[in-house]
């Protein structure tokens, strides 16, 4: 059973006496555990399609199965229990809580779950940790660069353990040295971990990292490559 499948993807939205359609019948399964990115020029719907896999929105049209799980049946609430237990989410923009510390930001998706203060605690700083912040734990936002603050997204992305990571522009803001720290981390912790990674992209050389890349424009999949390994079965003469 793949991880993520998208069937016949539609959205659309109105302007004015107009409906845009953003994304028009979208297809494909992505396998457990591998890396994909989604590329394609400004206006092509990758970000909306990141975002409906993600459960963040519902599509016109069409049907997401997350790890199993038809989303457009559930409920906003739903979703975000959804989301809480198999989603990780980094954005190019950090949406990190600027009045919580490094450690506290890691913290919120567990504590979101209602688990224990010390053992989240105790994870949180291993995350940090792994990802080179050990000595910046007690930082807030402001006081951190804008790798850092990146690096602190990308632990909190995985203090649930998630099934699938979803990454939207993880290295847009940052310099070419730290975005690829960025990059060769977010790989890392996929390999690690087991994660599935899907990343949107304009940044093509980090788009060929990926086992596969689907390749979006005027919201529709123009070319849909993959690296993946073929399982052949063996000719029996």
């Amino acid at each position: 059973m793949p991880i993520l499948e998208a069937t016949n993807i539609t959205q659309k939205f109105r302007s004015g006496d107009r409906k845009l359609t953003v994304l028009d019948q979208i297809n494909f399964k992505i396998t457990a555990g591998t890396t994909c990115s989604i590329v394609g020029p400004s206006g092509s719907g990758k970000t909306t399609l990141l975002g409906l896999c993600a459960g963040l929105d519902r599509p016109t049209q069409g049907e997401v199965e997350l790890n199993g799980i038809a989303l457009a049946p559930l409920s906003e609430d739903e979703r975000a229990r959804v989301r809480n237990k198999y989603v990780g989410f980094v954005f190019q923009t950090f949406q990190l809580v600027p009045t919580l510390t490094a450690l506290e930001n890691v913290m919120v998706p567990m504590e979101l779950r209602g688990q224990g203060t010390k053992v989240v605690r105790r994870e949180a700083a291993a995350l940090l940790t792994e990802v080179g912040l050990k000595g910046r734990l007690n930082h807030y936002p402001a006081q951190l660069s804008g790798g850092e603050q990146q690096r602190v997204a990308i632990a909190r992305a995985f203090i649930n353990k998630p099934k699938i990571l979803f990454a939207d522009e993880p290295t847009g803001n940052l310099d070419a040295e730290t975005g690829a720290t960025i990059e060769k981390l977010l790989f890392n912790l996929n390999k690690d971990n087991g994660t599935t990674l899907m990343l949107v992209t304009h940044d093509l050389s980090l788009a060929e990292q990926c086992r596969r890349t689907i390749y979006i424009k005027n919201g529709r999949i123009d070319k849909d490559e993959s690296s993946e390994p073929v399982n052949m079965e063996p000719i029996n003469d």
